[in-house]
């Protein structure tokens, strides 16, 4: 779906990812902005494109799932809209505790999309369970 809806990573490094969605005909609501699920698959993508990236090659593999998400709304959405999640150092250290202890670990990645001005549009908070995978 998010490449039907034209969902483009624009960068990525073990810091920040940045995601790209365009409002248009596939895009719209009945209200002349972009569908929220349309964001939030951006904002999504944004967040696990870091901690895939934190888990790669990962010895021993870690299992990663979204266990809660939360998100605000601020102005329509129009044109092309870029989130941003800069939570990669976040990211490796719950990676790090989650190798550690065996345990489950729970973290809060924010995503925040702003249209060309510049302006906040949207803000989400994906809570992400990160779990070693040790037999």
């Amino acid at each position: 779906m998010a490449f039907f809806a034209g969902i483009r990573v624009k960068h990525l490094n073990d810091k920040e990812a940045v995601t790209l969605v365009r409002y248009g005909w596939l895009t719209q609501n009945p209200f002349r902005s972009m569908y929220f699920a349309c964001q939030a698959m951006a904002a999504e993508m944004s967040t696990g494109l870091l901690v895939m990236n934190g888990i790669y090659g990962s010895k021993p593999g870690i299992s990663m799932l979204i266990i809660k998400n939360e998100a605000g709304y601020f102005k329509k959405a129009t044109g092309l809209i870029t989130f941003t999640c800069n939570d990669g150092e976040q990211i490796l250290a719950a990676i790090f505790r989650a190798k550690e202890t065996g345990e489950g670990v729970t973290i809060p990645l924010r995503a925040v999309g702003k249209d060309e001005s510049g302006e906040v549009v949207s803000e989400f908070i994906f809570t992400w369970s990160l779990k070693a995978k040790i037999k």
